[in-house]
């Protein structure tokens, strides 16, 4: 079962020529979440060809290059005819503001609109076989973080322990790995914990949005197969970090050794870095052993199941 992210956009709060500012979708066996929409998501969505099919929108804050997006976004699906409903997840107390957006220039959606607002420690979304979670950050306003996490898996079935115990090839193989026993000819019964494995953990991927080093973020981002964190400066500007509320490479990267995560992705890069981020893979480096990249804008990352 796949789970795919495309860096739509990977800058601070100005864009570059090569970095458009705040956007993830994430493509999770064909559910498709968007996280933030900075100005110009639409055409990033167009020229990395991810397509504009999206069934729900998480906001982490209302600065505009995490929202700005949403006006333009909108009133293109408008036009395409969109049928299906849309779930715009904010900040509990912006939804007055997510809504003025979605109606801006007198705009009147032909298609559903919900917007929900969401608290640190609530599920945005409960799905079959995943959620997504909110959890707090420590940014200059109303902010939050998601965390998409999936369900354990079942655990490995045991073939050839099964065909020992004298379990015929067939049905009775799929109720034991469902979790039903089987009562085999001779009145034997075997239990489904004779061959199948310990569950399997899911996947869990985490993206805080703009945020300072938080033990939050340490906390929701355990064992996470991906987190994306703010890494806006390097440590020539950690004051200026601290001033503004966001984080360093290597303040990130702390973040994700603490969390043992596997992967690490910087995002929200500051204009003033403008191509060469090699300072962040560097200092990021550094602090955390674990795979650590800067995502170019259109980037297309496979999160595997961690038994992988």
């Amino acid at each position: 079962m796949s789970m795919r992210v495309t860096f739509l956009g990977t800058s601070g709060a100005v864009p570059t020529t090569e970095r458009n500012p705040s956007a993830i979708l994430v493509n999770r066996e064909g559910d498709r979440l968007l996280f933030d929409a900075a100005e110009g998501t639409q055409r990033q969505m167009m020229r990395f060809g991810t397509g504009f099919t999206v069934s729900d929108l998480f906001v982490t804050h209302l600065h505009g290059d995490h929202v700005l997006g949403i006006p333009g976004l909108v009133q293109t699906w408008d036009f395409n005819d969109r049928d299906d409903p849309l779930t715009v997840y904010t900040p509990r107390g912006t939804g007055d503001d997510i809504d003025a957006l979605v109606h801006a220039a007198g705009n009147q959606p032909s298609f559903p609109v919900h917007i929900t607002e969401v608290a640190p420690g609530e599920v945005a979304v409960r799905r079959e076989e995943y959620e997504v979670r909110a959890f707090r950050t420590d940014h200059e306003t109303n902010s939050l973080g998601y965390a998409l996490v999936e369900d354990d898996r079942k655990g490995r079935f045991d073939r050839e322990r099964a065909e020992e115990l004298g379990v015929p090839v067939g049905p009775k193989f799929q109720q034991l790995h469902a979790g039903t026993p089987v009562e085999l000819e001779d009145g034997t019964v075997v239990r489904p914990e004779q061959v199948v494995g310990d569950p399997r953990p899911g996947r869990r991927f985490v993206y805080t949005g703009d945020t300072r080093p938080s033990e939050q973020v340490v906390s929701v981002a355990e064992d996470a197969d991906l987190l994306v964190h703010d890494a806006t400066f390097a440590n020539d500007r950690v004051d200026r970090a601290r001033k503004t509320a966001h984080s360093t490479a290597e303040q990130a990267a702390e973040i994700a050794r603490r969390a043992e995560a596997v992967r690490l992705a910087l995002t929200h890069i500051s204009s003033r870095y403008a191509g060469d981020v090699s300072t962040h893979l560097r200092e990021a480096r550094d602090a955390f052993d674990g795979e650590v990249f800067v995502p170019d804008d259109g980037e297309l990352v496979e999160v595997p199941y961690p038994d992988e």
